[in-house]
């Protein structure tokens, strides 16, 4: 049974159980450390602190919990029934953050460190693993977390901290982000094998007004530049599906069921001719983005400078 320091209600100027881990965790390795020496003043010279602040901060802590952690022997003590559940707590919880501190200093070391990398879906196949290759060369044990999305997604997970870098178009315009440009990728408008326009090469946009389009749902970045692009040539397409991947609509453009503006594939598609746009210019911009003012840690900072000198040749 615990030892309660009073047997009236104590009350407590800590609100809820945050205030109360605000107040405790400072206090966990010193107690930790008087519980395993069960003596103070050996436990004081273990820990480099003065005895006086060590024996202060055991008498707050008993204080504050409302019971009595240590029973006092002279100049030893022994873990009261609470003391020693209190122990087995605080033990797992300062084992935790040795090992998160591991973790993290394991993920900022320079040669070993890891970044955690988003991209778009279409940049998937081959662009990313190309970059990711020529990166390990000069630096062979970086670690990658990788994350595919679109470009909003991308924006969102990059501001929660879940993200380093990421590769997204259009190029983003944010005050708490940093962004540059690095390479353009043209697009064209792909049709049906059988399609009247498949037998040319080149195609004005305006000229397909009247077609049925396929098109990535509202928010992705493709999504906005079609839907721009049809705008300035005089016309709002007439979208029938809507998907989350580039190579999927270019299945549904080869089933027949509509044209659509993509970049080029990876490897060429049965099924599907893919034209030049002449008018009005149809290209995205592929850029990397950042958190403003976030440090970053050495393997990000080389991988970020190994994306910016990649401007002008990003893509394959």
């Amino acid at each position: 049974m615990a030892h309660q320091r009073s047997s009236q209600p104590r009350l407590s100027p800590f609100g809820d159980t945050e205030d109360m881990a605000l107040l405790l965790a400072p206090r966990l390795a010193y107690f930790a450390g008087v519980a395993r020496t069960e003596h103070v003043t050996r436990a004081a010279q273990e820990l480099n602190v003065p005895q006086s602040t060590l024996s202060r901060a055991m008498a707050r802590l008993e204080r504050d919990l409302g019971v009595d952690l240590f029973a006092r022997h002279g100049r030893t003590v022994s873990l009261t029934t609470a003391g020693r559940t209190f122990l087995a707590s605080a033990e797992r919880a300062l084992a935790e953050i040795e090992r998160a501190a591991e973790e993290v200093r394991a993920d900022a070391d320079p040669a070993t460190g890891k970044v955690a990398f988003g991209f778009l879906h279409t940049m998937g196949a081959e662009t990313v693993p190309g970059l990711l290759h020529a990166f390990r060369a000069d630096h062979p044990r970086v670690r990658f977390s990788l994350v595919q999305n679109y470009g909003e997604a991308m924006l969102e997970r990059l501001r929660a901290g879940e993200l380093d870098l990421c590769l997204t178009s259009p190029v983003p315009d944010a005050p708490d982000l940093v962004a540059r440009r690095l390479d353009e990728q043209k697009l064209r408008l792909v049709v049906p094998a059988d399609h009247r326009l498949a037998a040319r090469r080149r195609i004005r946009l305006a000229e397909a007004a009247e077609e049925t389009f396929v098109t990535l749902e509202p928010g992705y970045g493709l999504r906005r530049i079609t839907d721009d692009l049809c705008r300035q040539a005089g016309f709002r397409p007439r979208v029938a599906f809507e998907g989350e991947e580039a190579e999927t609509l270019r299945g549904l453009v080869a089933a027949g069921l509509g044209v659509a503006l993509l970049p080029p594939p990876t490897v060429p598609r049965p099924g599907v001719v893919e034209l030049t746009v002449t008018a009005p210019r149809a290209a995205r911009e592929i850029g990397v983005a950042w958190l403003a003012d976030r440090p970053d840690t050495p393997p990000v900072a080389a991988f970020k400078k190994f994306l910016l000198s990649r401007r002008g040749n990003l893509l394959p």
